[in-house]
């Protein structure tokens, strides 16, 4: 059979590389367009932009607005102050802020890498099945929120390629002399994760090294060496967080509990309402199509629960959810680290669709190879309502019809194609549904979209130049409003108005309420917009 193979899946190396230049091209498109959203992004970029003002011993202690930075540890924003200090130095030395593109390119990069990490692991779990490798790095190249969350300054898609590269060196261990390197290198990639979300590592190192563990018979005397060598990776990492306790005392710890674990275990946060089911739902909406295949691979991964691919798909997916499930704060992108799992999952009943003998454990075989029809069902009602956008039957759906109608006929035409009985035909199906994803994908994140936290009631530009203009300084904002992309963009931080002392600028909403609401003031207008008005105002 190997011979009626297309070439390329023989080594799956090629395959993977050109997914890589696919996942730069989708990570890069548009990505300075929008602005840069709350909270995560804006305050990633300043943390980021006054490290790159510092010299020497200070560059490895954060700040924020010239307090102490304590919500995370540095290790993306000092990847970011590089290349903004980079960028000033080479590209535009005039410019006294970096462009949102500039703040965005490091993380975005870095997300993209583990799109052929995904595949290299899925080819080490299943050597045999090179067309798994390359099913299972499709999958991650065109999952939502894969592709949307990588391109945020922030850190959930650097640190998805950090565990995907750990669970690579774990699983590339063989006994053999290159063992200690992997063990380094497995340690230097929890040294990053430490300068991510530090608590994540615990997990991260869990969910792969369980399966190591279960699956290669160690010896004692080989364990101490390959410690060893993994510790002296750990360093850089630990010697961070000291260098951190010695310089902040006791506030060291919150990265580890009040704004680490403890938080996000035990308070309930902003949009955490619905709990557990955030991730759960966060898997349901962005996981298609291949949510579809998720139910085979998992009956699938449960007969093989002995061998390698069942132990390691099994324990990685079991212990990020017993990580991420019960958190009392969920946000969307919590549910991040779930999709790697989830595609090595996913990857091998959609690699079965396409070379139909290379799995003998695949349950179901009579309704996974009817799964394609599925795929065409519902590709044909995104190309009906795509269409019905266009010609305007559904006005309110126009913008969005080119993203339905590119997934639309990806769908119905890779799945016609995965429905026929030649190998060549199915590999061109599974090509042109990853393909027609893709483009759909593309068309996103060249529209203004694909950030749609930045939903909200009231722009943060037009506000930041009016402040611009006026010179202001010191300006505060009346209500609940306070955003770190407003101070990113104003280039101060303004701060709510609680903190108004007898005279400065306000940022008031309606200026005459304002006044009224405050007789003991003396306010004049400054400059007026369409959402807020600027104001000085002094003690009478």
């Amino acid at each position: 059979m190997a011979r009626y193979l297309p070439s390329i899946s023989r080594n799956p190396l090629v395959g993977l590389l050109v997914l890589w230049v696919l996942a730069c091209a989708l990570a890069l498109f548009g990505l300075g367009d929008l602005p840069l959203r709350d909270f995560d992004e804006a305050t990633v970029a300043r943390v980021a932009f006054e490290l790159s003002t510092k010299e020497a011993g200070n560059q490895l202690l954060p700040t924020l607005w010239g307090a102490e930075y304590i919500n995370k540890p540095p290790g993306l924003h000092f990847l970011i102050a590089a290349l903004i200090s980079l960028s000033r130095n080479l590209i535009d030395p005039l410019e006294s802020f970096p462009s949102e593109f500039v703040v965005r390119l490091v993380p975005a990069l870095l997300s993209t890498l583990v799109v052929p990490l995904g595949g290299l692991i899925q080819w080490k779990l299943r050597p045999k099945e090179p067309i798994a490798s390359l099913a299972t790095a499709g999958i991650l190249l065109t999952l939502l929120p894969v592709a949307r969350h990588g391109r945020l300054a922030m850190l959930d898609g650097a640190q998805l390629s950090a565990m995907a590269f750990l669970w690579l060196m774990l699983l590339s261990l063989d006994k053999s002399h290159l063992d200690r390197i992997r063990a380094l290198l497995a340690g230097l990639v929890c040294s990053f994760l430490l300068l991510l979300k530090a608590p994540f590592v615990i997990p991260a190192l869990l969910a792969g090294a369980i399966p190591t563990f279960l699956s290669k018979k160690f010896s004692k005397s080989s364990i101490w060496p390959l410690a060893s060598f993994f510790g002296v990776g750990l360093l850089p990492g630990i010697s961070w967080h000291i260098w951190n306790g010695i310089n902040r005392g006791s506030d060291a710890l919150w990265l580890w509990g009040g704004d680490g674990a403890t938080r996000v275990l035990f308070s309930v946060g902003e949009g955490s309402d619905l709990g557990s089911l955030v991730p759960v739902l966060e898997i349901i909406e962005g996981g298609w199509p291949w949510l579809i295949f998720w139910p085979f691979g998992m009956v699938c991964a449960w007969k093989e629960r002995y061998k390698l691919w069942g132990q390691w798909t099994l324990v990685t997916q079991i212990v990020l959810a017993i990580a991420i499930l019960p958190l009392r704060t969920q946000l969307p992108w919590y549910s991040h680290p779930l999709w790697l799992p989830f595609a090595l999952i996913c990857g091998i009943p959609f690699a079965w669709i396409i070379n139909r003998t290379s799995s003998k454990n695949v349950p179901a075989k009579y309704l996974l190879a009817r799964t394609p029809y599925l795929l065409i069902i519902i590709g044909s009602g995104l190309i009906l309502l795509g269409m019905a956008g266009v010609l305007e039957f559904l006005g309110s759906i126009r913008l969005y019809s080119e993203i339905a109608i590119a997934a639309g006929f990806g769908w119905v035409a890779g799945g016609w194609l995965l429905t026929r009985s030649l190998i060549g035909q199915r590999s061109l199906g599974a090509i042109t549904v990853v393909f027609g994803n893709f483009l759909a994908l593309f068309f996103l994140m060249g529209s203004g979209f694909w950030l749609w936290e930045l939903n909200e009631s009231w722009s943060v530009k037009p506000v930041a130049e009016m402040i611009s203009t006026a010179k202001a300084s010191g300006v505060f904002i009346e209500g609940n409003h306070e955003r770190p992309s407003l101070n990113w963009y104003a280039g101060q931080h303004v701060r709510r108005f609680e903190a108004f002392s007898n005279s400065g600028w306000v940022l008031t909403e309606n200026q005459e309420l304002f006044k009224e609401a405050h007789p003991e003031n003396d306010c004049f207008l400054s400059q007026e917009g369409e959402e807020w008005d600027l104001m000085f105002c002094k003690a009478k």
